[in-house]
Order: C-alpha cells, then sequence, then structure tokens
C-alpha cells in the first residue's frame, strides 16, 4: 500500500493470498489485508491508483495459473459474506468498480495492440484479465451481466496459440454463468452467441469442445430453447459414430477407420459432453419417437471401450463418464460395471485408463455436489413456505448405491506404483467421505496407509481425512490403526522400486520421522488406546504370529521412529519387549533343540526327508507354551548333561543337525522377530538414555504422573538392524544353505540361548557393580547384535551394535515378498 511500485508485491501476494484457509487467526489477517489492498473502493478521479490496482490483481492471478484459484473465490466469498448484513458494502461497491475497470482495461489494451503491428497476439495480460473476470463471475455472476455483449466477440478470437484458446474458454465460462441472468437479451446476440459456440464445438479440441457445449447448455436450455439446433448437432456426430462402428464391424483392421480416426475420437467426445448438458430422451429434442436415446449412446460408446486402441478405449470412457452425469442410473449397469470394476482391478490394464475412470467417478461427484448445493441455495430460498425438507435425497441416495459398488476397487487403487492413479483414487475417496455417501469405517485402514505415501500433497489429504473422521467419531482410528499399519506396508512395496532392497519403515530424509507418526500422534493423547495399539504390533513379532520378516522390519521401524514424547511410552514398549522375548524365545529355543534331539535318533535308523521336515517345521515356533513345556520338563532329565556340556560347544551343536536343513532356515526366519525386538529394545534405550535399572524398575500399573516427564532425544542414533537386513537382501530364506551358514545360525543359537538364562537380571547390583549375570546377558546381547567387545548398561552406541552382525547369507538374491 505504501510502496505500490515495489517489484516483490506479486510474490508477496501469492504467498499470503494461499493462507486464506489456515486456522482462524491467519484467515481473518488475510481477509483484512486483501479488503484494503483490493476491495476497497478507489476515488473515480484517481485512475492511476485503479490501473495498478488491476496490474497487481491480474498479476496473482497470472502467477497462479498452475496451483488453481481456489483461493481466490474463498477470499471473495469470505468478504462478501462479511457484509452480507450491512447496509454499507465496501467490498460489493470495490468489486464493481474493479469489473467495470477490468473490461475498459481490456478494450483499452486491444485498442492499443491493433494500432500496433502485433496485430491478433494474445498476451499473457490478457488471458489474465478474463480469467479474473471469469472468477468475479463465479462469485457474483450479477457483476457482469452488463458487460456480456462486450464479451461475446472474444468467442470469434482466431486460436493459434495455448493464450487463445485459454481467452476463449474463459469467455465460455463468463457467458454460461451471465447469460441466463439477463433481462431480454436481443435475438440477434442471443443467435450469434449459438453460431460461434457451434463453430467452435466443431473446428476445436477437447477443451474449448467441453467449455463450448457447457456454455450452449446453459444458453439453450435456460434462455432460447433452441434444441433443433442441438438436435442438429448431435445427429450429425451420432450418425458419425453409428456409421463407424458398423464399418469396423465388418472389418476391424479396414485403413478407412484408421484415415477416420481423428473423426472417431472427435464423435466420441462430442456426443458425450452433448448428452452431459443435454436430455435427448425429452419431446423438444427427438419429437414423438420411441427410441431410448441414451440407451443407444451407451450401447455405441460401450462398443468402442473394446475397440484396440488404447486412444480409442479412452475417449470412449470419457464420453461414457459425460453420459452419467445426465443418466447416473446407467452406471447400475451390469457391462458398465464390469468395465469400470476390471479397468480398476486388473494389474495389467493400462495407467491412462485407470486414471480416466476414476476421473469420470470423481468429475460425476463433483457435479453431484454442485447439484446439492444449488438445490440447498434454492431450498433456502423457499424454506419458509415449505414444510419438509423433501429435496436433495433422491439424488444423494443415488449416489450413495452408485459409490458403495466401486468403492472396493477404487479404494484398491491406492496400491498402485503410479502416483497418478493413487492421487485421483484419493480424490474420489475424499469426495465420497465428505459427502457422507458411504460408512467412513471402511476407508480408515486405506486413508492411514495413504498417510505414508511420498508425495506431501496426498499425504495431508489423506491425515486431514482422518482427523475429520477422528472428530465425528471418536475411537474408529484406533479400532483400525494395525489394520491401517499393515495396508500402509503394502502400498510401501508397490511404490518401492528395488525390489532387492527391504521395505523400511521411516522417511529418509533428514527428520528421519517414522511413516505412520500421524496415526501415532492421532492415539498417543489417550493412553488406553496407545497401548492397546502398542501390544498389537508388539505381538505380532510373536513367533505364533507368523509374521513375513519384512513387515517386521517395517513395524520394528516404525516402532523405532515414533514422535513419543513421554517417557512413559518408550519404557512401555520396553516392558512388553522383555515379557514377548521370555515367551517366544523359550518357545523357538525350544523347537531347535527337539529338531536336534529327534534327530539325532533318527540319523541311527534313516528315514526320509520329508518326514523330518514336516515334524521340525511343526515343532518349530508355532507350538503354544503348555505344548512347549511338556517335553521341556521331560527332557530336563533325560539331557540335563548333555545340555551344558555337549550344546555349548558350536561343533557338537554342528553334528546333532539334522540332514534337512529346513528347521535351521525356520530357526533363523523365527528369530528375526526376537532379534528385531532386542535390536529395538536398545535403541529406544540409546535414543532416551535410560539405564538399566530404569528399565526394570518400571511397572505399567503405576500411576500415569511418574513417567510424564519429556524425553531427552539424544541426536544422531539411529536403528539399523544389520541382521535383519543382511537376512532380507541375501533371500536366506530361499537361498542354499553352506556350512558357513550354518555355523552363523549355530553361533546364534548359543548366543541365544545364554541370553535366555540370564533374562532377568539380578535384583541388588550393591555399589554399583555389575552382576556376573548382567555381564553375562549383556555379553550375550552384544554378542547376538554383532557388537566387539561387551558393554555395560547403556554405554553401547548405535555403531556397536550394527557392526558385522550375522555374517551368513548366501549370495544375494531377490528379496523374499
Amino acid at each position: 500500500i505504501e510502496q505500490p511500485t515495489f517489484p516483490k508485491i506479486t510474490e508477496m501476494c501469492v504467498k499470503m493470498i494461499r493462507r486464506v484457509n489456515d486456522e482462524e487467526g491467519i484467515k481473518k489477517l488475510v481477509n483484512e489485508t486483501f479488503q484494503k489492498l483490493w476491495f476497497t473502493p478507489t476515488p473515480h478521479h484517481d485512475k492511476e491508483a485503479m490501473t495498478r490496482k488491476i496490474l497487481n490483481i491480474t498479476d496473482v492471478v497470472a502467477a497462479c495459473r498452475d496451483t488453481g484459484y481456489d483461493w481466490f473465490e474463498q477470499l471473495l466469498q469470505n468478504l462478501l459474506k462479511s457484509e452480507e448484513d450491512a447496509s454499507y458494502k465496501p467490498v460489493k461497491k470495490a468489486c464493481t468498480q474493479l469489473v467495470d475497470n477490468l473490461v475498459e482495461h481490456i478494450l483499452k489494451y486491444e485498442e492499443s495492440l491493433s494500432d500496433s503491428d502485433n496485430k491478433g497476439v494474445n498476451s499473457g495480460r490478457l488471458v489474465a484479465c478474463i480469467t479474473t473476470l471469469y472468477l468475479f463471475s463465479k462469485i457474483r455472476p450479477q457483476l457482469m451481466v452488463k458487460h456480456a455483449m462486450t464479451m461475446q466477440p472474444y468467442l470469434t478470437t482466431k486460436c493459434s496459440t495455448q493464450n487463445d484458446f485459454m481467452v476463449i474458454c474463459n469467455v465460455a465460462k463468463i457467458l454460461e454463468l451471465v447469460v441466463p441472468l439477463m433481462e431480454h437479451p436481443s435475438e440477434t446476440f442471443l443467435a450469434t452467441i449459438e453460431e460461434d459456440l457451434m463453430k467452435l464445438i466443431i473446428k476445436y479440441g477437447m477443451t474449448v469442445v467441453q467449455h463450448c457445449v457447457s456454455c450452449l447448455g446453459a444458453v439453450v436450455n435456460k434462455v432460447t430453447q433452441n434444441y433443433k439446433f442441438v438436435w442438429a448437432c448431435f445427429n450429425r456426430y451420432y450418425g458419425a459414430l453409428s456409421k463407424l462402428k458398423n464399418q469396423h464391424q465388418e472389418d476391424p483392421n479396414s485403413t478407412i477407420l484408421t484415415a477416420n480416426k481423428p473423426a472417431l475420437l472427435r464423435s466420441l467426445f462430442t456426443v458425450g459432453a452433448l448428452c452431459r448438458h443435454f436430455d435427448f430422451d425429452q419431446e423438444d429434442f427427438k419429437g414423438n419417437s420411441k427410441v431410448n436415446i441414451k440407451d443407444k449412446v451407451l450401447e455405441l460408446l460401450m462398443y468402442f471401450t473394446k475397440h484396440s486402441d488404447e486412444e480409442v478405449q479412452t475417449k470412449a470412457i470419457i464420453g461414457l463418464g459425460f453420459a452419467f452425469i445426465q443418466h447416473p442410473s446407467l452406471m447400475f449397469e451390469q457391462e458398465v460395471k464390469t468395465l469400470y470394476n476390471s479397468i480398476l482391478s486388473d494389474k495389467n490394464c493400462s495407467v491412462n485408463l485407470k486414471i480416466q475412470v476414476l476421473k469420470n467417478l470423481q468429475t460425476y461427484l463433483q457435479e453431484e455436489d454442485t447439484r446439492m448445493q444449488q438445490a440447498d441455495r434454492d431450498w433456502k430460498k423457499v424454506a419458509k413456505q415449505e414444510d419438509l425438507k423433501e429435496m436433495g435425497d433422491i439424488s444423494s441416495g443415488m449416489s450413495s448405491s452408485i459409490m458403495q459398488l466401486y468403492l472396493k476397487q477404487v479404494l484398491e487403487a491406492f496400491f498402485h506404483n503410479q502416483s497418478s492413479v493413487r492421487h485421483f483414487a484419493l480424490n474420489v475417496i475424499a469426495l465420497t467421505l465428505n459427502q457422507g455417501l458411504i460408512h467412513p469405517v471402511q476407508c480408515v485402514p486405506y486413508l492411514i496407509a495413504m498417510g505414508t505415501d511420498p508425495e506431501p500433497s496426498m499425504r495431508n489429504k489423506a491425515d486431514q481425512q482422518l482427523v475429520e473422521i477422528d472428530k465425528k467419531y471418536a475411537g474408529f482410528i484406533h479400532m483400525k490403526a494395525v489394520a491401517g499399519m499393515k495396508m500402509s506396508y503394502q502400498v510401501q512395496q508397490a511404490i518401492n522400486t528395488c525390489p532387492k532392497d527391504p521395505v523400511r519403515g521411516f522417511r529418509h530424509d533428514e527428520s528421519s520421522s517414522a511413516l505412520c507418526s500421524h496415526l501415532y500422534s492421532m492415539i498417543r493423547g489417550n493412553r488406553q488406546h496407545r497401548r492397546a495399539f502398542l501390544i498389537s504390533l508388539l505381538n505380532l513379532f510373536d513367533d505364533t504370529a507368523k509374521t513375513e520378516v519384512n513387515m517386521l522390519l517395517y513395524i520394528a521401524d516404525n516402532l523405532a521412529c515414533f514422535p513419543y514424547q513421554t517417557q512413559e511410552e518408550p519404557l512401555f514398549i520396553m516392558h512388553h519387549i522383555d515379557i514377548t522375548l521370555s515367551v517366544s524365545g523359550s518357545n523357538l529355543l525350544q523347537s531347535f533343540k527337539e529338531s536336534m534331539v529327534k534327530d539325532k535318533k533318527k540319523e541311527r535308523k534313516p528315514s526320509s526327508d520329508e518326514e523330518t521336515e514336516s515334524d521340525s517345521n511343526s515343532g518349530s515356533g508355532s507350538e503354544s507354551e503348555q505344548e512347549a513345556s511338556k517335553p521341556r520338563r521331560l527332557r530336563k532329565r533325560v539331557d540335563s548333561d548333555s545340555d551344558s556340556d555337549e550344546e555349548n560347544d558350536i561343533n557338537a551343536v554342528m553334528k546333532c543337525l539334522p540332514e534337512n536343513s529346513a528347521p535351521l532356515i525356520e530357526f533363523a526366519n523365527v528369530s528375526q522377530g526376537i532379534l528385531l525386538l532386542l535390536m529395538l529394545k536398545q535403541h529406544l534405550k540409546n535414543l532416551c538414555g535410560f539405564s538399566d535399572s530404569k528399565i526394570q524398575k518400571y511397572s505399567p500399573s503405576e500411576s500415569a504422573k511418574v513417567y510424564d516427564k519429556a524425553i531427552n532425544r539424544k541426536t544422531g542414533v539411529h536403528f539399523h538392524p544389520k541382521q535383519t537386513l543382511d537376512f532380507l537382501r541375501s533371500d536366506m530364506a530361499n537361498s542354499k544353505i553352506t556350512e558357513e551358514v550354518k555355523r552363523s545360525i549355530v553361533k546364534q543359537y548359543l548366543d541365544f540361548k545364554l541370553l535366555m538364562e540370564h533374562l532377568d537380571p539380578d535384583e541388588e547390583e550393591e555399589d554399583g557393580e555389575v552382576s556376573a549375570s548382567t555381564n553375562a546377558r549383556n555379553k550375550a546381547i552384544t554378542s547376538l547384535l554383532g557388537g566387539g567387545s561387551p558393554k555395560n548398561n547403556a554405554a553401547e552406541t548405535e555403531d556397536d551394535e550394527s557392526d558385522g552382525e550375522d555374517r551368513g547369507g548366501g549370495t544375494s538374491g531377490v528379496r523374499r515378498r
């Protein structure tokens, strides 16, 4: 305001105006700033200030060409709404001034062009002026009524550049909004508009055709009722399509079809566009003919969706999408359901077709939304005379049934590796949820999964939807949280470009935040929900859960990087890790022992490998505790001496290994879950700087206040479970077992055994001396996690943990899915 010539003004305005939908305080500030800057009436004699204002507004509109103009509409609506009931309306007055001056500015600009040499060149400035006029018309079409006659000649612009097309499209959009509001427009003016639009429809490409048909729809349906004119145009394209269909049926490879491809594409698109805006089954169009036009059109367009050329298929699907907006009931037709669902669910189907089907659903929902809002506005006008609200319900019932049909396939489109497919799927789901067409609970896990998308705009949109659902239905998010985490792993798997690399659960940027951190921050506020969620995640590491190793790695990554705030959160996890370790660990050791001992006996009487395999597999890791404890008690008596000497020696254990290596592989596989938990505990211990005694003293039943202190996070502590990464990269589960790998697995088994014997630290550690048992335990942990010399308590650093772990691994293969 004080320095109107400052060069960075446009950039500053763009940055400010984008915040128009922020929280209340910022929103208020933005509204006030722009009311001062743009929407305060200018004195009539101050032409210079007016021109500056117009240039500033059009510059900002031009700068936002690629990002959309929602902000401008929002701003105008906010300001006009704020003064609705006031007697003095400065914003309204300023808008009238701006519109009048913009039109004047355009005319002057045209004159200056016609005087100079570069005639007929439509610059960005003209486009920006006309776009700004369209934005005003969209919010307050009355402002433009007196200028409609001035705008009409722009429909005859010669089109050569992108800018010319923009001018035509925006003028068509302005006339569509304004002409129906004109009182007694002249016949010639209307006839000229109809002629101009028809020429454009016949001559130019998709975007122009779309806007011109839409404008023609408004003019003919609301003003001139010149149905014969439109019917002739429809028949021209419909006739061409029928003819092309017959030719294609006679000879699909005929050269005539190749030559006529442009005509075919144009006809498919235009027939659809006309059906969107005109209901040709009315008598006004077809007279008293008994032919059902919408079914005929459906049949024609469906025929071309099976064409061999993808471009033809896409245009036919676009045409169908248009027709469904006028007649949504066609989407219940069996062939349409089959077409849409097969395109969405078929993995090998082209990306363009998938996107087009999703766009069709999106456009349909957007149109329904506009229709409902209009119905609401009309209702408010007559609400005082009516008793009950009967309107709008039928169409919302229809769109709800339609979305139920296609919902599952749209949600499954989240698991696509192309971000554009995920983007449109998310748009459709967001529209569906905002209109309340489906019960949100079925979308929650998918939205949680989309919250891990690499693209920030999509993450934010999915997170926003979750926040909305959480406001309305408390507890839904928590109910589906674990399913959502599992699903987010599938999304990450689909996106993962390098199949050899295991899927990780944190962002690979400087923040290293967990992919599901937003989900955790939504749940962490409620202690009961948070604990239930964490326990469910830790239960997946149990040997009986049989979760695949890469998913465990993904969940461990998330648990390592969640945004914990109080000491209670990591301590609770460590406490439960200890419980899981004691149960799963002993089961694991037990099943390994059983496979060895059994096989020692079997070596004396040779038996088939299969029998061993089935035996050891059934015994490995899957027994419940009771089953596991029975043979253990019996065995204690038999093997007590052999237990201590023989098994503790690697070579001795190697001799007892069965011929068949299945139990070994099984042990290596199941042990990954336990190793990850050990690593996770160690990581949290280092990250938060807890001592062993603090972890030991923690009890989940203590009052929340005791552990409510904030965490002091150490920097530079990263979660790097090298053993599991090696296990996955080398595809050990499917590779050939060598002697070296066998040895490393046996060593792992012995370390495990040592760890299990010393799992509970001694209660008393007098004078700060580290007891023998703690020493043994730390030694076993260090050895298991692949450190060098054992370190005491919390002194371990991350590097020690992740050094030279599990050196096994065979050759590198493809990751196990």
